[in-house]
């Protein structure tokens, strides 16, 4: 079976958020957008609001998405992550995680999942709109 990209980024996605449930977290939101940007899932795990990058790649890809998520991507993410928070008046400590997925493109069968969690952290101020 052939995947367009939306379709394998999405099936990526899905895996990562199954992943998150059989380890307890609460999803609350998935691809939230708003007019800062995206965020691919939003969880809770105990005490932390965790705002999730999922990067889904072929089985034995050449560059770790772990290393696509640039400054530019994260200063992103963090500006959401303080929307999301400030406009749903939420009060838990944010972390910010990627999850990678290795996926066999060719049959959509799960290779492994690799979840970094604190993959970055604010070091400045994204709470301006």
């Amino acid at each position: 079976m052939a995947f367009t990209n939306k379709e394998f980024g999405a099936l990526g996605e899905k895996l990562a958020a199954e992943y998150l449930k059989e380890r307890k977290y609460k999803i609350l939101e998935k691809n939230y957008k708003c007019k800062l940007g995206e965020i691919d899932i939003i969880a809770r795990d105990g005490g932390e609001l965790a705002f999730i990058e999922v990067k889904t790649r072929s089985a034995d890809p050449y560059l770790s998405g772990m290393y696509s998520v640039d400054r530019r991507k994260q200063f992103h993410i963090m500006r959401t992550a303080s929307w999301y928070t400030e406009h749903k008046k939420l009060k838990l400590q944010p972390r910010f995680d990627v999850i990678e997925v290795e996926i066999k493109r060719s049959s959509g069968e799960l290779v492994k999942i690799d979840h970094y969690k604190n993959a970055f952290s604010q070091t400045g101020d994204y709470a301006r709109f």
